[in-house]
């Protein structure tokens, strides 16, 4: 196959499909869009195999402007991805976040909600017995604060909205192509295409990293260092007699997180798995759920000394080792090189802020819906960090 497009996208998980839908369903862009994409049946893509959760409990503005932006637009998508009058089915639920710290976490938890409120996120900082009479099957008694969002958090169907950003790109005009990308051939400091399996070339006018946990390797192609990296989450579905009706998402002192799925529950827990810089191992490490998630659960949840574990599987952070949040924008070297990758398990939830503003730098230069300047390349170099914790 050889080609021209003015755009070239690598990576057809849920960023690089919002970037292509964003950018196709603007007015103003009148060019051509191609999205490569090395597993068309998303069976190891990441965002196949994410919690899919969205929260805006963030402790910096940045991050929580994405959240702000990308829930107003998962509310809206069942109308914004229709096609041919079928509408887009994510599931969107919305039961909180409950985040819990111990009595040393007060002082953080009371620096994030002024932050938090500061963008208009109405979250509730709650004690020890507020939680109790809220939550009865709770275990207080080593905690010294929760942090509740009682509205705009919760989960989704997320491989729902990637097949969603997909369906609509595509009948906006945009291209799939099922392929690796196995080279970036550059000229005079610019990426002028993009080749292929079996020698395959698409020129290309621009060039887009939404390569996930796979973007450091691209960026490699064109001479570009990324500090993206993989790391393993291992996710758990359990069963238990304790029912939980309407159960918010729980994030615990220990690193365990969990959230009702269904008639069911789903656990994880950081820290991640350290794969190395080439390892893309989708190997589920049961130990995790014996040793670490079980204990924690039922020190939290006494209900849950109970339960049967159904199944498990493992997916991809793009894990960026400088501070944990996403990398957007041009580099500052080659100038039709687009970063939109290093979400570090936030791009899930930010991809429609991620899409649109990542589309705008492709057409104006500049983000104009959402100020996405933080999360620039340049602030690696300048080392300005986004300090956010990542849950």
């Amino acid at each position: 196959m050889q080609g021209s497009y003015d755009v070239v996208i690598i990576g057809g998980g849920v960023i690089g499909s919002s970037v292509a839908y964003h950018l196709s369903a603007n007015p103003d862009f009148r060019g051509s869009i191609a999205v490569v994409e090395r597993d068309p049946t998303y069976t190891t893509a990441s965002s196949s195999l994410s919690t899919s959760s969205i929260r805006q409990q963030f402790g910096t503005q940045p991050n929580i402007r994405m959240s702000a932006y990308s829930i107003e637009f998962l509310r809206n998508a069942a109308t914004i991805l229709e096609v041919d009058d079928h509408s887009a089915d994510i599931s969107l639920r919305e039961p909180g976040y409950l985040i819990l710290g111990t009595p040393e976490h007060i002082a953080g938890f009371e620096a994030k909600n002024a932050a938090q409120r500061a963008c208009g996120i109405e979250t509730e900082l709650l004690t020890p017995n507020e939680m109790r009479r809220r939550h009865p099957w709770l275990n207080v008694d080593d905690l010294g604060i929760g942090s509740y969002g009682p509205v705009k958090e919760g989960w989704f169907d997320g491989p729902g909205l990637l097949q969603a950003f997909r369906r609509k790109a595509r009948a906006q005009g945009v291209d799939y192509i099922a392929d690796r990308v196995t080279g970036i051939d550059m000229e005079f400091g610019r990426a002028v295409a993009v080749r292929l399996g079996h020698g395959d070339r698409l020129a290309c006018g621009t060039v887009v990293n939404a390569a996930g946990a796979w973007s450091k390797g691209i960026a490699e192609m064109a001479g570009l260092d990324l500090p993206v990296e993989p790391r393993r989450r291992c996710v758990f579905v359990f069963d238990s007699p304790l029912k939980i009706p309407h159960g918010p998402f729980i994030f615990d002192t220990s690193g365990m997180a969990m959230r009702p799925e269904g008639q069911y529950y789903l656990a994880t827990v950081t820290p991640l798995t350290e794969n190395a810089a080439d390892d893309f191992s989708l190997e589920v490490d049961h130990a995790l759920f014996d040793d670490l998630i079980w204990p924690a659960l039922a020190h939290r949840i006494p209900g849950f000394e109970q339960l049967r574990l159904l199944r498990s599987w493992a997916g991809l952070y793009e894990y960026n080792l400088f501070d944990h949040s996403g990398i957007i924008g041009r580099h500052p070297a080659v100038a039709n090189f687009i970063f939109a990758c290093g979400f570090s398990g936030h791009g899930m939830m930010h991809s429609p802020a991620a899409g649109a503003g990542a589309s705008e730098i492709i057409l104006y230069g500049e983000s104009r819906s959402i100020d996405l300047r933080p999360f620039a390349y340049e602030r690696i170099a300048a080392n300005l960090a986004i300090e956010e914790h990542v849950y």
